[in-house]
């Protein structure tokens, strides 16, 4: 949490984290990393670039944040991914 409150997740243009929260559960923590966008070209908005490169990037300074080795997977699925799953487990989109 205090990675993203101090601003050192992402770079200066990047404009993605919004928000952050731990989740405690029996047995395991959930740390979700709220983002701007989910990395997919926007076309609507006249993007045709998706910003994975940014996302997986922010990914990456997260496990150096939270002290995890190179061989912790950290996943990432998207918000509508998730709310559409039914499930707290949706299928991860990304994953540094």
């Amino acid at each position: 949490m205090l990675a993203a409150i101090g601003e050192t997740l992402e770079d200066d243009n990047d404009d993605e984290v919004m928000g952050v929260v731990v989740n405690v559960r029996k047995g395991f923590y959930r740390v979700g990393l709220w983002t701007r966008s989910n990395g997919a070209p926007n076309k609507k908005a006249g993007s045709t670039d998706g910003r994975a490169d940014v996302l997986n990037r922010i990914g990456a300074r997260l496990k150096e944040a939270m002290g995890l080795p190179s061989s912790e997977l950290v996943e990432f699925t998207g918000h509508s991914d998730s709310a559409h799953s039914g499930s707290t487990r949706a299928k991860a989109k990304y994953t540094v």
